[in-house]
């Protein structure tokens, strides 16, 4: 019998792997023919070996040497930036103090304590002349109306449902607000910022001052807000100004049946050996605007939250900071809604610039949002903290906001009373 594992003296093995191995050098030839391969081939190239980090590792030594001395700088930079805005810090507790006056005049003028005189109440508006044409007409038509009218114009106290109405305004508040909600912010007066001691580590107070009502003894509701103006040593070139760590609330005296932060549902229960049934009620949490001031505290001890949780809490201080440089400084604004369209004015200016100047970039943005749509609005907190205080315009710099904090008591510190 022939013996067919030679050929010629070569082993049919070896004659199968020269084959296959021209079939694969052809193919390979083809495809590194194609330009498209060829482009694709070099852009990951260029990816990899263009890195920031890849050229700093083909640096000589003594070149990383300064590099790192040039870190060493940056770092003594960021601590004195931190002392510069302590010291913004000082200066906005110092001007707090000028505006508090003008801030409870307006309490007074809304609460109908004190009306104000014609000097105060006069106001001249950009369609001044439109305005007293109509108003000529209106006179006349006025006129008439009183000869035929006997009852008079209610004239209700002060400014009713002022702040009421700013919730109702404002969609970052008004999707807290509940229906039953409703009844219980009317009786809504004045909110005020207070803001820490000099020597006292930076913080500020919101106090939500409620008139005597049914639902709850309280006269001030509280939440303080936990601020922090340092660079972290574990990342010090993270710091970009200060950033609010953790928040404490207060407790709520509610009136009895009165408290819209539970609910009480009932529950049936059948005994396993007697098979006999009951029913129990128990109360479970419920959605309140209310819930706001039994904050999510920050996790301690260097433990990390879940991204729930993380979520809740960055936008418990979105809200918190959006009370504190915008609601309360510019209110009358935004109950008259003209605060409202300014703002929605130069968000669309922003995002059309943003268009024109970095198309190109929509779909990664997009892209972003699709994997994680939680973290559209969390990167829309504080953005730049000092152009966010002062030129009280929307944050157009965005930062994601990152939890640090110390370990803080469990316990929430009770509500002030008057």
């Amino acid at each position: 019998m022939a013996d067919n594992s030679f050929s010629d003296g070569v082993p049919s093995d070896a004659l199968e792997a020269a084959k296959n191995a021209s079939h694969t050098e052809k193919l390979t030839d083809q495809v590194m023919q194609n330009p498209q391969v060829l482009a694709a081939l070099q852009e990951r190239l260029d990816s990899v070996s263009h890195t920031p980090s890849s050229y700093i590792e083909t640096l000589p030594k003594a070149v990383r040497r300064r590099i790192n001395a040039l870190k060493q700088l940056q770092v003594r930079c960021a601590h004195i930036e931190a002392k510069f805005y302590e010291e913004v810090h000082d200066l906005e507790r110092k001007y707090a103090a000028l505006y508090q006056p003008l801030f409870d005049k307006r309490r007074e003028f809304i609460t109908g304590d004190v009306e104000p005189t014609d000097a105060e109440s006069e106001w001249h508006s950009d369609n001044e002349e439109e305005d007293k044409l109509a108003g000529d007409m209106k006179n006349k038509v006025v006129i008439a109306e009183k000869e035929a009218a006997t009852a008079e114009e209610p004239n209700p106290k002060g400014i009713p449902e002022f702040w009421f109405t700013i919730f109702r305004n404002v969609d970052m508040l008004s999707e807290l607000v509940q229906e039953y909600d409703e009844p219980i912010l009317k009786h809504l007066q004045d909110i005020k910022v207070k803001f820490s001691d000099p020597g006292q580590p930076m913080s500020f107070v919101l106090e939500f001052h409620f008139e005597p009502n049914d639902y709850f003894t309280n006269a001030v509701l509280t939440k303080t807000y936990k601020m922090k103006s340092e660079p972290d040593k574990a990342d010090p070139f993270s710091f970009e100004g200060p950033e609010i760590v953790d928040c404490d609330g207060c407790v709520i005296d509610w009136k009895k049946g009165k408290n819209v932060t539970v609910k009480t549902i009932k529950k049936k229960q059948k005994h396993k050996g007697r098979g006999t049934v009951r029913t129990i009620t128990k109360q479970v949490p419920n959605d309140s605007f209310f819930n706001f001031f039994s904050p999510l505290k920050a996790s301690g001890d260097g433990e990390s939250l879940d991204e729930d949780s993380e979520f809740t809490l960055a936008s418990d201080f979105e809200i918190g900071h959006f009370f504190r440089e915008r609601i309360v400084p510019r209110a009358v604004l935004y109950f008259t809604g003209e605060a409202i369209e300014d703002d929605d004015n130069f968000e669309e200016g922003e995002e059309g610039e943003e268009e024109e100047l970095e198309g190109d970039e929509e779909g990664e943005d997009e892209d972003d949002a699709d994997i994680n749509p939680k973290a559209a609005p969390v990167r829309r907190f504080l953005g730049s903290w000092l152009m966010f205080c002062y030129c009280r315009r929307s944050a157009p710099a965005v930062t994601v906001f990152s939890v640090r904090t110390e370990k803080e008591p469990s316990q929430p510190s009770e509500c002030k009373q008057q």
